[in-house]
């Protein structure tokens, strides 16, 4: 069990993670319910993650088309003393597609996250802005501290399994 002290500075490092990270895996499924990744840039506004993606990518496609999707956000594998630990946060989503109109601070933090003359860019061609609000998560920094959480913090519950190794049967 963490003390209040470990709880506070494993929820500090885990709004740390999400500010500093500029890319999530989206897992989406195809036209023949077949898992599908991809990977784009995304901004975070009003607890929700943004992702602009052209009409020319699969993954556009089955975002389109789907009204949950999960996400993965990770940390570098270079960051990372063990990669069986490495810092990650998983949510499942609620996909809404939105139009531009109205959303300008969204591009303004995209911008900031990535390169703002080639979202300005993006704007002009084939690109659709979607809103993946997390409903439910699971942070990973390593090695028996996994909490259960809310994409803005306020559930941020450490998972404790107690496992025992099982015996083994002689024949």
């Amino acid at each position: 069990m963490l003390s209040d002290a470990e709880h506070v500075k494993a929820l500090d490092a885990y709004r740390a993670f999400l500010s500093e990270r500029k890319t999530v895996v989206i897992s989406t499924k195809d036209e023949n319910g077949e898992p599908f990744l991809s990977i784009v840039p995304f901004a975070i506004q009003e607890d929700s993650l943004y992702v602009y993606v052209s009409e020319i990518a699969d993954h556009y496609t089955y975002l389109h088309n789907a009204e949950t999707a999960c996400v993965l956000i990770h940390g570098g594998e270079s960051e990372s003393a063990n990669l069986f630990g490495i810092e990650r946060a998983r949510f499942d989503c609620i996909v809404t597609e939105c139009v531009e109109e109205g959303h300008d601070d969204v591009f303004e933090r995209l911008g900031a996250r990535t390169n703002a003359k080639m979202v300005d860019l993006l704007r002009t061609l084939d690109f659709h802005l979607f809103r993946l609000t997390p409903q439910k998560g699971r942070y990973v920094v390593g090695f028996g501290k996994a909490f259960d959480v809310s994409f803005d913090g306020s559930r941020f519950d450490h998972v404790v399994i107690d496992k025992k190794p099982a015996v083994a049967e002689s024949n």
